[in-house]
């Protein structure tokens, strides 16, 4: 039998009910703010985010950002981008746009839970993806990180599975 080692150091484990919500200035929601990269930083350079979206309105904008939007839990939004209309559920792949269009946003069939990913433009390079279950991921990014909807089981190397419980964000930055 091999001996198995620790998880990742550089790993870490957040869950969604640890972050306070902040409600959006226009009512129409909240955001609680998983992590931010420099951590903690008010102009940060990454930011990942779960919002729920309680009704109908307009997103916010953010000049200079690159967003990824992807719902994860509810039955979906619809985006209104200048004359073009996106829909998007939790089977639909992320959606990636300019921070500045701020779409408008109507909900299909109630409140929704969206992941968001936003990145300063001049910062680097970043991408979101849904993860496939028992589908073996790999990247070299120096920072890697994964939201599970749903709990989990995340296996890591030959570190021991660590078990997620749903609404858990993991970021990697070994």
């Amino acid at each position: 039998m091999s001996a198995r080692r620790d998880p990742r150091p550089g790993l870490q484990l957040i869950p969604l009910a640890s972050v306070a919500p902040q409600r959006w200035r226009n009512g129409g929601g909240a955001t609680r703010e998983l992590f931010t990269w420099p951590a903690g930083a008010a102009d940060w350079q990454l930011r990942i985010s779960v919002a729920a979206i309680e009704r109908d309105g307009p997103f916010s904008p953010y000049p200079g950002v690159e967003r990824w939007f992807a719902v994860v839990d509810g039955a979906g939004v619809a985006l209104r981008f200048a004359g073009d209309e996106r829909l998007l559920d939790g089977a639909s792949a992320p959606l990636r746009f300019d921070g500045e269009l701020a779409p408008g946003c109507r909900l299909l069939r109630g409140a929704t839970r969206d992941l968001n990913l936003m990145l300063r433009h001049g910062a680097g390079a970043a991408t979101m993806q849904r993860a496939q279950p028992d589908v073996e991921w790999r990247c070299a990014a120096p920072l890697r990180a994964l939201f599970c909807a749903e709990a989990l089981a995340l296996q890591i190397g030959d570190a021991d599975a660590l078990t997620l419980a749903a609404g858990t964000l993991a970021v990697d930055t070994d």
